[in-house]
């Protein structure tokens, strides 16, 4: 697809973003409440990729849980990643982790309000520190999240794919011009609500935008071609059978290796397909299952491919007695559940467990 020549002479768009925020913009979200750095670096790092509908429901706990960065340092990775289950792309709450120790370590437990520092500490990149020094501080740093990237795509008439290298670099420049000297906070919140409530990726409402006037999508006809979407490519589909060993109410996990999908999360032992469970099962225990029992397929989208998976329940005397590992292993009570970091698939079938017993 062929840009739009923009000929038009463009006014800035700040003052009508701010003049539409002082009426119509959210002033209530929980994180924006007392914005420190630490909340507003919590928050930003939780709506990467996720609703802030969803957020809302995990913000508040989080917090609760883990109030400033010390806590959540010294807390372990399986207490983080236990309030972060659910919320998806687990590496997230890994790097948030990680940060935090960073933090507690090298700058006395307070987040750092220099844009460079910000950017090596795990999970932050450029948007995300823009965000933080801008509606914390009110520093002028350029923010470029999914919703502001929308907004100035339409604005501009940029029809080729965002993910390229050059229409990134002109997204920044256009986002460093955009954004005004004074009221920062408030314009990063503004352009992040616009595209979140009114310059929405499907059916954007643009008799409501203050941009509409300037807008070159609106005015070519290109609001629902733009933004492009990634060039397509075959998306592979996976499989993989995991092993339900169930003693009683307990249920035996596994820890998953610290990066990769699930990383550091706990789920069932992932065996290459059904047919490997029993084999499994006497090479772990020693003996074969009393019963064994495939359960319907169910299927997860990850970010790059999709995973069929077929729960295999399997019973063993007296398995749960056999002493394991307690760094990689646990027999999981579903009467009594361990706060541990669970994935949304796996946190579903223990809750079917539970509920059968």
């Amino acid at each position: 697809m062929q840009n739009v020549a923009d000929t038009r002479p463009k006014t800035a768009i700040a003052p009508a973003l701010l003049r539409w925020w002082k009426t119509h913009g959210r002033k209530d979200l929980p994180w924006q409440q007392n914005p420190t750095p630490y909340r507003v670096w919590v928050s930003e790092i939780m709506l990467q990729q996720t609703q802030v509908a969803t957020v809302e429901r995990y913000f508040d706990r989080f917090i609760a849980a883990f109030p400033d960065v010390t806590a959540l340092a010294n807390a372990t990775a399986d207490q983080v990643l236990h309030l972060w289950s659910g919320l998806g792309y687990y590496g997230r709450g890994r790097n948030l982790h990680r940060a935090a120790g960073l933090i507690r370590d090298q700058y006395t437990g307070v987040l750092p309000i220099s844009y460079d520092e910000l950017l090596t500490l795990p999970g932050v990149g450029r948007s995300t520190a823009g965000a933080i020094l801008a509606l914390s501080r009110g520093q002028r740093v350029p923010i470029l999240d999914g919703n502001a990237r929308r907004v100035l795509l339409r604005v501009h008439g940029i029809a080729d794919w965002p993910g390229s290298a050059s229409v990134a670099k002109r997204l920044w420049e256009l986002a460093e011009a955009s954004t005004p000297e004074r009221r920062v906070a408030q314009y990063t919140q503004a352009i992040m609500d616009l595209g979140a409530t009114v310059c929405t990726g499907r059916n954007p409402h643009c008799k409501l935008c203050p941009l509409a006037s300037i807008c070159v999508a609106r005015a070519t006809g290109l609001v629902a071609q733009i933004p492009a979407r990634r060039p397509r490519k075959s998306r592979p589909r996976k499989t993989t059978a995991l092993a339900l060993a169930i003693v009683d109410n307990r249920v035996l996990l596994e820890k998953r290796a610290p990066s990769g999908i699930w990383g550091g999360l706990w789920s069932f032992p992932e065996l290459p397909n059904p047919d490997a469970v029993s084999h499994w099962c006497q090479a772990r225990f020693g003996r074969p299952p009393v019963t064994i029992k495939a359960w319907p397929v169910i299927s997860h989208s990850f970010s790059h491919f999709d995973l069929d998976m077929t729960p295999v329940e399997i019973s063993i005397d007296g398995a749960d007695g056999q002493v394991m590992d307690g760094d990689r292993w646990l027999w999981y009570n579903t009467e009594a559940p361990a706060e541990i970091g669970l994935a949304a698939p796996v946190a579903q079938l223990l809750q079917a467990i539970g509920d059968r017993k």
